[in-house]
C-alpha cells in the first residue's frame, strides 16, 4: 500500500493546525480521508440552449452586450446593475446585485458568459458570476464540498489538489480485477479522479458507479462475514421431527396454505433442521397468515421435543395470539399457555411449575416472559413477534432462556427489501407476498374536510348492518401549534352525532393499560360501536367485525402508518373500507393520499414511503441502525446493493476468496472491521 496516503494532513502545503483542526471536525485526519472526501454536487457551466432551461434554473449562457449597462442605486449600499444580452435567437435581460464596479467593465457588443438563475417568465438571469471574454471550456462541471468553519470549497479544492501529486497518482487498487472487468469498472485511481476532476457528466456517472458498488460490498461482505461467523459460532441444535406427523397437522388446517406461506415455512423447516442456530426475519403484510406460519413451526418444535415461546408487545396481542394458536395446536396435543402481568397469584404460581417441568409446550405472553422466574424445561424455539417493539436486550434474556435456541422474529411493518438486507443484513429474510385466498381488498378513499357528512352517513350505513368503525386521530388534546382535530373533540362531536344509535368509545396514549384494555375488550365484542382513538391501535388488535374506518388528518400520518392503521378493518368476510380525511398542502401529501387510494400491497406503500422520505427518515433517524455511505443510495442504488450482497455472499462462502491474490484487499479489510471476530458492526 502506498504509505502516502496514511500520512496526516498537516504533510501538505498550506495545512496548518488551525485548518487541520478544522479538518477533524470533518473525520478528514489523512490524506486518503481527503482524497475520500467526495463532493456532493457539481456546479454545472456547461453552455445551455435557453428553450430546454426549466424556470428557476442554474445556467449558464454566452452572449453579445446589446445595451449599455444601467446602475441604480436603493437602500444603504445596495445596487441593482442590468444588461441586455444577445444570447443565440433570445435578447435577455441580466441583473446583477450589490456589484455596481462591473459597469466599468461591462461595454457595448462584448462577449461575456453569465452564470444564474433562469426567470423563464420575464427572460431574465440574475446573475452570480460572470466571466468576460470568449467561454473557456475548462470549467464545464466544478465539484462543491462540504465544509466547516473558515474552510471554504475553493480552499479544500485546492488541498485535493495537492494530495493527488503528494500521492502521485499512485493509488492502489482496492477491487480484484474479475470484478473490475464483470461489471466493467474504472480502476480507483481513475474514479477518484473522475469524481475530483471531471471533464465530463459521463466521468462522474462512471466514477460514481464504481464507488456505489466498492461501498455496498465492503459492506455487505461485513455483514455475510458476520452472519457466517454467527452461524458457525452458535451450534444450534438441529431438531428431528416427524414428517408425517406434520404433514398431517397442515393438512389440518382450517384452509390450505398460499405459495408464499409453503415457500416460507420450508425455509423455517429447513433452518430448524440444521444444526446451526435460526436467524430468521419473516416479513408478512397485516392478514398475510403469519400466526398459521408460526403454529406450523411451533408445532414442528414440539413434535421434536422442545418448548416454544412467543413473545409480543401488548397484553391484547399476547391474548388473541393465544386463542389462535390454541386453536390451531391444541387439537393435536400442544398444551399452550398465556403469561402476562395480569395472570397472578395460584395461576401465575400453576404455570410457573408446569412450564419448569416441561408439561407446557408453547408459551405466548409479553416481556412478562423475559422475567427471571420464568423458567423452561427446553426451550428450543423462540418467536418474537413486532421485534422492532422491544429492545435488543429483552430479545436476548428470552434467548437465553434456551440453549441456543432457533430464532424467528416476525413483523407486519412491511420494510422494502434494500432496507431489510442492509439493517438486518446478518439475518435470513422470508416474506410472505401474497394474500390469503377470498379476502376481500379494502377500499380506500380520499376525501377533503368539508365532505365530512357524507363520510358519516356512509360510516352509518356500515353501523346499521351491525358493523363497527374506528376513527383515528392524530392529537390527543388541542394544541395551537397545530390545528387538528383532536381525539376529544371528534369524540364529542360523534357522540352528539349518532345519539343513542351507536356507543362512542374513546381510546388515547394517556389512559392506564387497564383503562386502554376495557375500551378494547367492549370494542371486541361489540358493546362500543365507534371507536374513536389515536395510533393507540396500531399494532396487532383484531376485530373482525370492523369494517370502517376514518382517518382525521390523514396527511400527519407517514404511510408505512397509514397502511399499519388500514389493517385494522378487512379483517373479516365482509368488505371494509378506509376513508382518509386531509387537504395535504404539499405535494408529497398529495401523492401519500393517491398512493394510499391505489395501492393495499404493504411492499409497494413501504417502496413509495422509502422514496419520498429517504433511509433515515423512514426508521427515525437515531434508531435506524442505518450505515452511513459517502456516494451510495439506498433508494436510488438499490440494484448495486442486490449485487453486492449476492456477490458478498458468494465470496465469503468460498474458498478461493480465503487464499487468492487477488482478494487480499478485500480479505484485509475485513480483518480491520472486526468482522472476521464476529464484532457487530455499527
Amino acid at each position: 500500500m502506498n504509505q502516502n496516503l496514511k500520512e496526516p494532513v498537516t504533510v501538505l502545503k498550506g495545512i496548518g493546525e488551525e485548518t487541520a483542526e478544522i479538518l477533524t471536525e470533518m473525520n478528514i485526519y489523512t490524506v486518503q480521508d481527503l482524497l475520500e472526501h467526495f463532493p456532493y454536487r457539481y456546479e454545472d457551466y456547461r453552455l445551455r440552449d435557453l428553450a430546454e432551461v426549466k424556470h428557476d434554473e442554474r445556467v449558464t449562457v454566452e452572449g453579445k452586450v446589446h445595451s449599455e449597462p444601467s446602475l441604480l442605486f436603493y437602500g444603504r449600499k445596495k445596487s441593482r446593475l442590468i444588461i441586455r444580452l444577445l444570447v443565440d435567437r433570445y435578447l435577455i435581460q441580466v441583473v446583477f446585485f450589490n456589484q455596481p464596479f462591473l459597469k466599468k467593465k461591462i461595454a457595448l457588443n462584448q462577449i461575456v458568459t453569465v452564470t444564474g438563475k433562469w426567470d423563464q417568465h420575464r427572460q431574465t438571469i440574475t446573475a452570480t458570476e460572470i466571466h468576460i471574454g470568449e467561454y473557456s471550456k475548462g470549467k464545464e462541471l466544478e465539484p462543491v464540498y462540504a465544509v466547516k468553519g473558515q474552510l471554504t470549497v475553493k480552499g479544500i479544492r485546492k488541498f485535493i489538489k495537492l494530495a493527488f501529486q503528494y500521492v502521485n497518482n499512485n493509488l492502489d487498487e482496492t477491487l480484484p480485477e474479475s470484478m473490475l472487468n464483470r461489471y466493467k469498472l474504472l480502476r480507483r485511481k481513475d474514479a477518484l479522479r473522475a469524481l475530483h476532476f471531471p471533464l465530463s457528466q459521463d466521468d462522474v456517472k462512471q466514477a460514481r458507479r464504481r464507488f456505489v458498488y466498492e461501498e455496498f460490498l465492503y459492506f455487505q461482505l461485513k455483514m455475510q462475514a458476520l452472519r457466517k461467523y454467527e452461524r458457525e459460532q452458535s451450534a444450534g441444535t438441529a431438531l428431528e421431527y416427524d414428517e408425517g406427523k406434520l404433514e398431517q397437522f397442515i393438512a389440518g388446517l382450517p384452509f390450505p396454505l398460499t405459495n408464499a406461506q409453503i415457500r416460507v415455512v420450508k425455509e423455517i423447516l429447513t433452518d430448524l433442521k440444521s444444526p446451526y442456530r435460526m436467524n430468521r426475519l419473516l416479513q408478512g403484510d397485516v392478514g398475510s397468515g403469519k400466526t398459521v406460519v408460526a403454529a406450523i413451526g411451533l408445532y414442528a418444535g414440539v413434535i421434536a421435543g422442545v418448548q416454544g415461546a412467543l413473545m409480543v408487545p401488548t397484553e391484547i396481542l399476547a391474548e388473541q395470539h393465544a386463542e389462535s394458536l390454541r386453536g390451531l395446536l391444541e387439537p393435536f396435543g400442544v398444551r399452550c399457555e398465556l403469561l402476562t402481568s395480569s395472570v397472578k397469584g395460584k395461576r401465575r404460581k400453576e404455570i410457573l411449575e408446569s412450564l419448569s417441568k416441561g408439561e407446557i409446550n408453547v408459551l405466548i405472553g409479553t416481556h412478562a416472559l423475559i422475567q427471571e422466574e420464568v423458567q423452561f424445561k427446553k426451550l428450543g424455539f423462540v418467536i418474537t413477534d413486532e421485534q422492532h417493539r422491544f429492545g435488543v436486550e429483552q430479545r436476548r434474556v428470552l434467548r437465553e432462556k434456551g440453549e441456543n435456541p432457533d430464532v424467528l422474529f416476525m413483523t407486519a411493518t412491511p420494510i422494502p427489501r434494500t432496507l431489510a438486507i442492509t439493517v438486518f443484513g446478518e439475518m435470513d429474510v422470508s416474506i410472505i407476498d401474497e394474500m390469503p385466498a377470498g379476502r376481500k381488498a379494502i377500499e380506500t378513499y380520499w376525501a377533503k374536510h368539508d365532505m365530512l357528512d357524507r363520510v358519516l352517513g356512509f360510516m352509518e350505513k356500515e353501523l346499521v348492518k351491525g358493523r363497527q368503525a374506528y376513527v383515528i386521530c392524530p392529537l390527543i388534546e388541542e394544541s395551537e401549534k397545530l390545528d387538528l382535530q383532536n381525539a376529544i373533540d371528534v369524540h364529542s362531536t360523534l357522540t352528539h352525532f349518532f345519539g343513542n344509535r351507536a356507543r362512542v368509545g374513546l381510546m388515547h396514549g394517556k389512559l392506564s393499560a387497564d383503562e386502554k384494555d376495557t375500551i378494547m375488550k367492549e370494542f371486541s365484542r361489540n358493546e362500543v360501536q365507534v371507536l374513536v382513538s389515536t395510533t393507540v391501535v396500531e399494532v396487532g388488535v383484531n376485530v373482525p367485525n370492523a369494517t370502517f374506518m376514518l382517518i382525521y388528518d390523514a396527511e400527519r400520518f407517514g404511510l408505512a402508518q397509514l397502511h399499519q392503521l388500514r389493517g385494522r378493518v378487512g379483517r373479516g368476510t365482509e368488505q371494509s373500507f378506509c376513508i382518509l380525511l386531509a387537504d395535504p398542502k404539499t405535494e408529497v401529501g398529495k401523492e401519500r393520499m393517491k398512493i394510499m387510494t391505489e395501492t393495499n400491497d404493504g411492499f409497494v406503500v413501504s417502496e413509495k414511503d422509502l422514496e419520498l422520505r429517504g433511509p433515515g427518515d423512514f426508521f427515525g433517524r437515531k434508531q435506524s441502525g442505518l450505515p452511513e455511505f459517502k456516494l451510495a443510495d439506498l433508494v436510488h442504488d438499490y440494484r448495486a446493493l442486490e449485487t453486492a450482497r449476492s456477490d458478498a455472499a458468494a465470496l465469503i462462502e468460498s474458498t478461493v476468496f480465503w487464499t487468492a491474490a487477488e482478494y487480499a484487499p478485500l480479505r484485509a479489510y475485513l480483518e480491520e472491521s472486526g468482522a472476521m471476530a464476529g464484532e457487530k458492526l455499527d
